[in-house]
């Protein structure tokens, strides 16, 4: 029995032996290690032999990259104005010895400098220029905190200002001044949109005035041109139409002339005619009374002489004159009825029409027509005479 109770204090020696001599260190760890007392080495991320009771692990060291947000710290501005700033500080332990014996925490010594550095930077800072100047805090707290923390082995990474709290009065004071400069900014945006909004609608009157203008300027240049055409038209038709009827009316006459030669008229008739209208002229409503001249019978004998031949016994006697008749004589020329129009004319019309349907806006073919220079009739006029007289 005394010899079980032996074995198994053996046995208990030897495991705590173990357990002394052996220590294990996760990745991400440092152990500090002191000997008798003293630093002796520092081991991370492994395995490390120790000498039991004589060796010993002063404090295991997170290594790793920290995050540590400290409280809200009264800081007062140039212009006497207390705020309420926060800060966010990343930091990471390089050298775990000097962590552990260089300052007592420095967790706490990181928020005592910070605070410290906060309060000088601030210090000499408006409220606006506080607020706007995030950036230039953020490098120069990194910088006082990075030189004052080499000697404890940590490394500042970065500072951040989580929020800037100015006092309540103030910040519905900056509240208003925001809204008010909203307001400005709305109603001077406001206020330039309607001079670009009258502006645009100033040009576009304009243009469309210009436009109009463009337009009834070619409206009447245009009507102008087919009222030139049209009277010129007019009156080459007048005149046309004016030679046609003279012409008309010489032929008429000259069938007249040639009806009466073949039809042999004598004296005896033209008296009997000048007999039967002598009536027919006091019939008038301004005729009341008509008289026939006592010197009749010697006028008709002066016709007779003039026309008929007198006989052996005394008497005048009309012998028509023998005329030939020609096959020509009497007929009609089948152009005097032809309804179709000149193709050059026709021509001349339907270029017209073009030139009035085209848009305004369309460029010219061809140069304009100077300023007092009348554009040809796009017929010959020679040609058309020629035509009528044939």
């Amino acid at each position: 029995m005394p010899t079980l109770i032996l074995l198994g204090l053996v046995i208990a020696l030897v495991v705590i032996f173990v357990l002394k001599t052996i220590v294990l260190i996760p990745q991400g760890e440092a152990a500090v290690i002191e000997r008798l007392g003293s630093y002796t080495r520092t081991i991370s991320g492994g395995i490390g032999i120790l000498i039991p009771f004589i060796d010993r692990v002063r404090e295991r060291v997170d290594t790793r990259e920290r995050v540590v947000s400290f409280p809200p710290q009264a800081v007062i501005t140039q212009d006497n104005l207390t705020v309420a700033i926060d800060t966010v500080v990343t930091f990471q332990i390089n050298d775990p010895a000097r962590a552990i014996y260089g300052v007592d925490n420095y967790i706490v010594g990181v928020e005592q400098i910070s605070v410290a550095t906060l309060r000088d930077v601030v210090g000499g800072m408006t409220l606006e220029e506080t607020l706007t100047s995030r950036d230039v805090i953020n490098r120069r707290l990194r910088g006082e905190l990075d030189a004052a923390t080499t000697k404890w082995g940590l490394r500042i990474s970065r500072v951040e200002l989580k929020a800037i709290d100015p006092p309540p009065s103030i910040q519905q004071s900056m509240e208003m001044q925001m809204k008010a400069d909203r307001e400005k900014r709305a109603m001077i945006l406001t206020a330039e949109g309607r001079r670009e909004s009258d502006i645009r609608t100033a040009e576009g009157e304009k243009q469309a005035r210009i436009l109009a203008a463009e337009g009834e300027k070619h409206a009447a240049i245009l009507k102008a041109e087919a009222d030139r055409q049209a009277a010129i038209l007019r009156a080459e038709g007048a005149r046309a139409a004016k030679f046609l009827e003279a012409q008309g009316e010489a032929r008429a006459i000259e069938q007249i002339n040639t009806a009466i030669k073949h039809s042999e008229v004598t004296p005896e008739l033209l008296a009997y005619q000048y007999l039967e209208k002598l009536p027919k002229m006091a019939e008038g409503q301004a005729s009341t009374m008509w008289m026939i001249p006592s010197q009749f019978g010697d006028s008709l004998e002066q016709f007779a002489r003039a026309l008929a031949k007198k006989d052996d016994d005394g008497v005048f006697r009309y012998e028509p004159v023998k005329v030939e008749k020609d096959s020509t004589e009497g007929s009609v020329p089948e152009e005097w009825f032809e309804a179709s129009a000149n193709p050059e004319i026709a021509a001349a019309v339907a270029a017209a029409n073009a030139v009035a349907q085209k848009p305004v806006d369309e460029p010219e073919p061809t140069a304009a027509p100077a300023q007092n220079e009348t554009p040809a009739v796009s017929f010959d006029l020679g040609q058309l005479h020629k035509e009528l007289d044939s």
